[in-house]
Parts: C-alpha cells; sequence; structure tokens
C-alpha cells in the first residue's frame, strides 16, 4: 500500500472537496469579476454606449441559476435592461427580482405587466422583447427545447443554461433550432462554462500541443454527497412538487448523468476532440431512500472512433470519497482539470506527484460565467458569428446516451442513442397546472425507477 507521500495529486486535493462556484455563489463574490470586466474593456466596442443601444433582457427561469445569468448579463458592457421575467413559482419570480433590484436598480426594474406566471409565462416574456433582443433559459432541462424553439422562431437572440434536453429528440429538437438561427444570423451560448475558463483553455491547448503525448484515456467525475429533495406539502400539487425539485426526476433533469456531470463530460470530450461513438456502463440506486427517481451512482465506459476511452464517474453518497474534476493519461504524461479543479496541473509520467509537475497554469484566472455572456453580447454588438449550439447539443447528447447505458444495461452506439424515440416527457408542450405529472408515485409513494435489463431503461 502507498504511503501518504506517494499518493497522486489528484488524490489528495483539498479542492476537489469543495463544491464549485455556482451562479446561486457568484451572486455573493461577484466582486470577484474583476478579471472579467478586463475582458469586457478589451471586447467592447465604444459605438455602443448610447441608450438607444440598449438591449432589452427577457429571463425565463428564475431559480439560482437563471438570477445569476441575469445578474452576468446585466454585467456585460454597453447598455442592458432586465425588460421581462417568467417562471411558474410566484416566490421565485420574487426573489429573483428582489435579488437582482439590489445590485441593479434601475436596469432590474420590471413592472407588474412584465412578469409571468404559468407554464405559458416563456411565451408572454419573449414576446415582449423586439428582435434581436436576448432571452435567457434557465428552467429545469426538460423544458428546454421548446423554450429555445420558440425563441429562435421569434428572432432572440439566446443564452441557455445546461442542460439542453433530457432525451433524444429533445436533442434533435435543439440541434434543428440552433441551424435555424445561424439561417437568421442570431447569437446563441450555452452554459457549458468550463469552456470559457481561461486557466482550463491553456491546458486544454497545451494537451493539445502534445505536452502529454497522445491522449489514450480520459475520466470524468462527481463525487460528492446527496442531492436534497424537498419534503412533499401536505395537499400539494403533485407536478409542482416534482418541478420545484426537478434535480431528482428524470423528465426534468435528465438523470444526475446528464445534468451534474456534464461539464466534466464536456472537458474529456474537449480533450480528445471527439464525440463517443459507443457507451457501456452501470448504475443504481445502492444507498438513496428518498422518494424520486434518481440513481445515487452510475458509471459510464464510452468509446472514441479511435478506440481510446473515456470513463465517466458519479455518485452522491454520504460518507464516502469525494473529487470533482477530470483526469487524463497521455502517452508521455497526465493532467488533472476539469470543473471542479481551480488549478490544473500537467505531469510527466502518470504518477501525478508535486516532483512530476511540468506545467501549471500561473496566469490571473477569470469567472467563466461571467466570460460567456460578455462574449455573447459582444458578438451581438458587433455582428459576430456565434453560436454554441452544436457543441451544446453533443456534449448533451454525450451525457444522455451514458444514462441510456447505465439505466438499460446495453451497449449503445452513438447512432442508435440520437435515433432514440424516446420521450421522457410526451406532451410537454401542452402541460398544465391541471395536468396529470410526467411520473406518478405508486401506492407507497415510490416512483418508477429504471432497471436494467428492462425495455424502460431504453
Amino acid at each position: 500500500m502507498r504511503n501518504d507521500q506517494t499518493k497522486t495529486d489528484y488524490m489528495t486535493q483539498s479542492e476537489s472537496r469543495l463544491n464549485p462556484v455556482t451562479r446561486r455563489e457568484f451572486l455573493k463574490t461577484s466582486g470577484q469579476a474583476a478579471a472579467g470586466a478586463a475582458l469586457v474593456s478589451a471586447l467592447a466596442s465604444p459605438g455602443y454606449a448610447a441608450e438607444d443601444n440598449t438591449i432589452k433582457i427577457a429571463l425565463v427561469g428564475c431559480g439560482g441559476r437563471g438570477t445569476g445569468a441575469a445578474e452576468q448579463a446585466l454585467s456585460t458592457h454597453g447598455p442592458t435592461q432586465l425588460w421581462a421575467v417568467a417562471d411558474v413559482f410566484p416566490h421565485r419570480l420574487d426573489s429573483s427580482l428582489k435579488t437582482l433590484s439590489a445590485k441593479f436598480p434601475k436596469q432590474a426594474e420590471v413592472p407588474e405587466e412584465r412578469r409571468f406566471l404559468g407554464f405559458d409565462g416563456f411565451k408572454k416574456a419573449i414576446d415582449s422583447l423586439d428582435k434581436g433582443d436576448v432571452v435567457l433559459l434557465a428552467t429545469p432541462p426538460g423544458f428546454r427545447p421548446m423554450h429555445f424553439e420558440y425563441a429562435v422562431q421569434k428572432g432572440l437572440n439566446v443564452f441557455m443554461e445546461k442542460s439542453f434536453a433530457v432525451d433524444a429528440p429533445g436533442i434533435r429538437r435543439v440541434l434543428k433550432a440552433g441551424a435555424e438561427a445561424t439561417q437568421k444570423n442570431l447569437k446563441v451560448a450555452g452554459g457549458l462554462m468550463s469552456r470559457h475558463n481561461r486557466p482550463l483553455e491553456e491546458a486544454i491547448q497545451q494537451i493539445h500541443e502534445g505536452r502529454i503525448g497522445e491522449v489514450i484515456t480520459a475520466w470524468a467525475y462527481r463525487e460528492h454527497g446527496p442531492v436534497g429533495v424537498g419534503d412533499k406539502p401536505a395537499n400539494g400539487k403533485e407536478l409542482a412538487y416534482q418541478i420545484a425539485n426537478y434535480s431528482c426526476f428524470t423528465w426534468l433533469n435528465g438523470s444526475f448523468i446528464v445534468d451534474w456531470l456534464i461539464h466534466n463530460i464536456d472537458v474529456c470530450c474537449w480533450v480528445k476532440n471527439a464525440w463517443p461513438v459507443s457507451v457501456q456502463g452501470m448504475g443504481g440506486r445502492q444507498v438513496r431512500k428518498d422518494a424520486d427517481q434518481l440513481f445515487d451512482h452510475y458509471g459510464a465506459e464510452y468509446s472514441f472512433p479511435d478506440g481510446t476511452r473515456l470513463y465517466a464517474q458519479a455518485r452522491h453518497q454520504a460518507n464516502c470519497w469525494e473529487f470533482f474534476g477530470d483526469v487524463i493519461h497521455g502517452a508521455k504524461g497526465s493532467a488533472v482539470l476539469g470543473e471542479g479543479i481551480a488549478s490544473p496541473r500537467l505531469y510527466k509520467g502518470h504518477l501525478q506527484t508535486p516532483e512530476n509537475l511540468i506545467w501549471q497554469f500561473q496566469g490571473k484566472p477569470s469567472n467563466p460565467y461571467q466570460v460567456e455572456h460578455d462574449l455573447l453580447f459582444d458578438a451581438i454588438r458587433n455582428d459576430k458569428p456565434y453560436n454554441e449550439t452544436d457543441r451544446c447539443a453533443k456534449s448533451c447528447m454525450t451525457a444522455i446516451m451514458g444514462r441510456m447505458a447505465c439505466e438499460s444495461g446495453k451497449m449503445i452506439t452513438w447512432d442508435e442513442a440520437i435515433a432514440s424515440n424516446l420521450e421522457l416527457a410526451p406532451g410537454l408542450d401542452q402541460l398544465t397546472w391541471e395536468s396529470k405529472a410526467p411520473v406518478v408515485p405508486d401506492a407507497n409513494g415510490r416512483y418508477p425507477i429504471a432497471m436494467p435489463g428492462q425495455p424502460s431503461g431504453i
């Protein structure tokens, strides 16, 4: 057994035990965005300082992700105005506006007539904008395809949070809308902010330049404590309960591997500069007792076109080893990087100890949450081509096919996965508060769980 001095660096890094900075946390620490402000100055065009160039913004989905996205959009260079907001829950809409108006008292002043509630609120918020304005889509991912599709039809530029769909029909819908956005010269940004994280960008550039040799394996991890679920209110609506706890229901978030591990799966595909051709895996509910649909562990083994592998491992169980990041092995060396790793590192060989360190980011990091909005709004103001739909949709499809393999117990090819007609929530476009929830509990309060080896898993 190795002693403490020879443990690999990625196994002993305290940063892996810390939660990454979320959009909600960014609202509390936004003073750290000075590096992002410097980038804004570099990107800015002085011709867009007058108020008649104000870009109006609609926020659809007023939870933590949406509120953070709105703050970053309002912090970009040039005049911006939060014009409309939409959510299905009044308290989330009110809380978001309270947070935003405290920081942007003039920019975030939204009158009552442009505060929209209900499942059709997204249409009303979008319809209140003019062509060329911006909508921020930050509802649970199950709703993303239809919201994105409608925004593009209306001629709006879009920021859409991850994840981008929960099943293959949703991905195909997103890809089609993304192609239409290109035809209309609309700008689209996706919430895979790690792609705009300067330390990570430089680390991957080092890998692409051959610093650790040809990449042989990539490992994506998200290991931490349990995902919480709220208590079901007495006489509460089942549909409202599931949406309020969307992280725990597959039709809303696509599963833990899709909505939570997608960042580091995406980073591994970025490292490889390729998409997987097949995947097999396993997973289940070993210790979780909560009444929901979540597997509490996943392990998906992907194959790339050249035969190399990506292994994606996710677990949310208490009192277990925790790590959040990617580990890359090349023919000459290795790397520790990805979301959750603040300071990416490259090593000679595969023993990731301090004496083997050959590269570490030394510059001043930027805030990737802010940078992704800086780039989007700069593209809008200066009419630059900008559309991240294809990459974002394919990263999401990679995660979805991983879930399909783990939940079904089958080997799934990319072609099979993308062609699947399984919809996790058919008829979502017609959903109302009177609708039956897409999944319902049995007499014991238990929800349907995917079972490997049975068709329901695919």
